[in-house]
């Protein structure tokens, strides 16, 4: 098995600025606060292998995105490893804390077995942290609401298929708007503990 790369988050902050990553992600990766209509993902403290993957996934098309498409074919994967290093270095990502409707900490937590539905903690651990293994599964705490949302939207519709084994298109497939709705404020408003190492306990 290659050794896996280590990117330098010192080298990363000035590329992910020159690379005009930040417009969209924030500084620190915490979001555009500038601009409350901004659609990027908030990557502060995300797996770096997810981060990886994510981008080499826009560059071979398995997943698309009219920015990050051209964006991931122009760097290189030293650039990529650097600026990967970089946001997952910054504090977690942090939402509005907001009181969970229901039906989602259920969901979350346990599922939903009559409608086939997997218990979200298995793979995003309980407190929405995400892990690296088996599978590198994302951190889902803090992120935005509306991304989220949009998120699930097209695991469920098919648009987006890139996770492993098609895990999350079975997941969400039985999933409601109003499902989707609960699972993405609740997902956003929590607050998991900064030093995670992504393993679900």
């Amino acid at each position: 098995m290659a050794a896996q790369t280590v990117g330098d988050a010192r080298l990363g902050r000035q590329k992910s600025e020159a690379e005009r990553c930040q417009e969209c992600h924030g500084p620190t990766g915490q979001g555009n606060a500038f601009d409350p209509s901004n659609k990027a993902a908030r990557l502060a403290g995300q797996h770096t292998e997810y981060l990886v993957k994510q981008i080499r996934n826009f560059r071979s098309g398995e997943r698309s995105h009219v920015v990050m498409s051209p964006v991931a074919r122009h760097l290189d994967d030293a650039d990529l490893h650097d600026i990967a290093a970089y946001f997952a270095s910054q504090p977690p990502m942090h939402g509005a804390a907001a009181a969970a409707a229901l039906p989602a900490p259920v969901l979350y937590r346990q599922g939903d077995a009559q409608r086939r539905i997997d218990a979200c903690q298995t793979c995003h651990g309980d407190q929405g942290q995400g892990r690296v293994s088996p599978s590198t599964a994302p951190r889902l705490a803090g992120q935005d609401k509306p991304y989220l949302q949009r998120q699930l939207q097209a695991w469920r519709s098919g648009e987006r298929r890139n996770s492993a084994d098609g895990a999350m298109n079975r997941v969400t497939h039985q999933l409601s708007d109003q499902d989707i709705d609960a699972l993405a404020g609740y997902l956003s408003g929590l607050q998991p503990h900064s030093l995670s190492t992504g393993t679900p306990p």
